[in-house]
């Protein structure tokens, strides 16, 4: 048989190193399935429930591995699903590649059934290359530059394939006038700034005192650079979200999280810094960060459209984290005054015993915040943390603890809902000797997740290591609560933040996973030691109390003004809301609980 579009597709795609790809099968895009079936497992196809989620899956992948995600889905409704999760990757920089189909180029412009203009469609998520295929040989260059731009530029491309087109004979592109003989290639550069720019550097951060440095996603794979760096300047080390596994936090100056979601230390590192080196971050809230003049800064990071755009930064150092960290480390100055650090291990010390006390605080049933610092308790070292947009991340963010070794991520600049379970499914597919713990809401996986784990049960093998799901069911879209009350001054809406209460753990049980419930925390060690021992993937539902309060690190006076508004105006939750607030505001004051 001659050799199809969709067959080069593949193998074109198998040359560039691609080895699995998530998706739905349709109508538009079976050229290509028909492919990878003869391709005869050359590449994993991953069948998920919905394609947004497959998207979701490639980012993760691209997250977890450092390799390029894939996602493939058909025509019109296909092809609009993947958006969602497209932009998840395009916020957090992520190479991903989408493969969609398309109506017959006949039929183009012809008000033909799930035609759309995908090209249009795609245009901002995918804006750095997207391209319909118009003739065979069309195809070899389009595949070649739409990962090659993924991969160097850390962007979502797409690839628009008629389906008619994928049936077709491939051709090789002639030796001819207006044709392109593209190639399979690419490797990372070595990027770092010039020698100027890194002396001017070193003299800003000598000259600090107080100096505090804010380490996102982009000092992941800079860990070992990142501590030299501190420990020669003194300094204090605060986390983006998805630099939480940067670097661990059993270091004693490293604060933890920053932001609405961070820890107190992290806002008193910033606040009382007076020089501040930002490594690899797009944070965005400005108003966590020094306030402008306080300190002198100095930014790394490999995309140059991200330098001096969240802080005024007097260095700015277009270059890889690793390698730009350890060409800065021989001209930095050893500091010789502890006192700073003094101060900021005080802050840990205190801020570890107030996150303790909170979480031990009683609530009805379980105090979520004891349900992450459960978990942290008994992560294994290699072990892999997802969560889900929503009140859990705060819990995420700062009661479970970061070892060396560890892996974490979440949705990041699109904070989307529905991102854990699919992250969680595509590190176990990356990683099965891993163990895996995906913390969700249960808004999250009322809205997609329930289905994404028929995804698990489908491809999960017997010597996979665990997996679980820790849903947080307080029957609230409890973020959202907290900041209608905090933000808006508004009282709890329940016609918009009420949700139905659904077995969870039962329903993990029908599509034969394993389920376990608890509404006592006396037995949420067993729980947990019970679900990273199981032969097969768990669903540890909890019944969490809604009313326990996602303290920001710092309480403004305008928050504390609505707050009091909401109160006054009369929440549905008002009793509960006022103790559990008081319980947790006051905590580091009262006797710790003996339970």
């Amino acid at each position: 048989m001659a050799q199809t579009v969709g067959d080069f597709i593949v193998a074109r795609l198998h040359e560039w190193g691609v080895r699995r790809m998530f998706g739905y099968p349709g109508d538009g895009i079976n050229g290509v399935f028909g492919a990878l079936r003869r391709a005869q497992d050359k590449i994993d196809f991953v069948q998920t429930r919905h394609e947004e989620m497959a998207a979701f899956m490639a980012c993760a992948h691209a997250k977890f591995t450092g390799e390029l995600g894939v996602c493939i889905a058909t025509s019109g409704p296909g092809a609009s699903h993947l958006i969602t999760g497209l932009y998840d990757a395009r916020m957090d920089h992520m190479p991903v590649l989408a493969i969609v189909g398309q109506q017959a180029r006949s039929a183009m412009g012809g008000h033909y059934q799930q035609e759309l203009d995908l090209a249009s469609m795609f245009k901002d998520v995918a804006g750095s290359f997207v391209q319909q295929a118009s003739v065979p040989s069309q195809v070899r260059h389009l595949v070649d530059r739409a990962i090659r731009t993924a991969l160097s530029e850390r962007r979502v491309t797409a690839i628009i394939l008629p389906n008619d087109l994928q049936e077709m004979p491939y051709e090789e592109p002639e030796r001819a006038h207006g044709t392109l003989h593209s190639g399979v290639g690419w490797t990372a550069p070595k990027v770092i700034p010039y020698a100027a720019d890194l002396a001017r550097a070193a003299d800003v951060l000598n000259d600090g005192r107080r100096v505090a440095i804010l380490a996102g996603a982009g000092a992941l794979n800079a860990t070992e650079e990142l501590i030299a760096v501190a420990d020669r300047l003194g300094a204090g080390v605060a986390k983006a979200l998805l630099g939480k596994a940067a670097l661990p936090d059993d270091l004693p100056w490293v604060t933890g999280s920053i932001g609405l979601l961070g820890t107190e230390p992290s806002y008193k590192l910033m606040t009382e810094c007076d020089t501040l080196l930002m490594v690899g971050s797009g944070f965005p809230y400005a108003e966590f960060l020094p306030k402008e003049g306080q300190a002198r800064g100095v930014q790394i990071d490999l995309k140059g459209d991200m330098l001096s755009l969240r802080y005024p930064m007097e260095v700015n150092l277009q270059g890889d984290a690793a390698e730009t960290l350890r060409a800065l480390l021989p001209l930095l100055e050893y500091k010789t005054t502890g006192s700073w650090r003094d101060r900021i291990f005080r802050w840990n010390r205190s801020w570890h015993e107030t996150l303790k006390d909170r979480a031990m605080q009683d609530a009805a049933p379980v105090n979520p915040q004891r349900v992450a610092m459960a978990l942290s308790s008994r992560l294994p070292d290699n072990a892999i943390v997802t969560s889900d947009s929503g009140s859990c991340a705060n819990w995420f963010a700062r009661d479970v603890q970061v070892r060396h070794g560890m892996l974490c991520s979440l949705s990041g600049g699109l904070a989307s809902m529905g991102a854990a379970v699919p992250y969680a499914i595509a590190a176990r597919l990356a990683y099965r000797d891993r163990p895996v713990v995906a913390m969700v809401g249960d808004g999250a996986m009322q809205m997609n997740n329930m289905a994404e784990l028929i995804t698990l049960a489908k491809y999960r093998k017997p010597t996979d290591a665990a997996w679980i799901c820790v849903v947080f069911n307080n029957q609230d879209l409890n973020q959202v609560t907290w900041e209608q009350r905090v933000m808006e001054g508004d009282p709890k809406f329940e016609a918009s933040q009420q949700i139905p209460d659904v077995a969870y753990h039962k329903f993990a049980e029908l599509i034969g996973l394993k389920g376990l419930f608890v509404d006592d925390p006396a037995r949420l060690g067993a729980a947990f030691d019970e679900a990273f021992a199981s032969d097969r993937p768990v669903v540890l539902e909890v019944k969490t109390d809604p009313n326990v309060p996602p303290l920001p690190p710092h309480i403004t006076v305008k928050q504390a003004k609505a707050f009091a508004s909401t109160l006054l105006q009369g929440d549905p939750e008002q009793g509960s809301v006022i103790v559990d607030t008081a319980k947790q505001v006051l905590s580091s004051m009262l006797p710790r609980s003996k339970s």
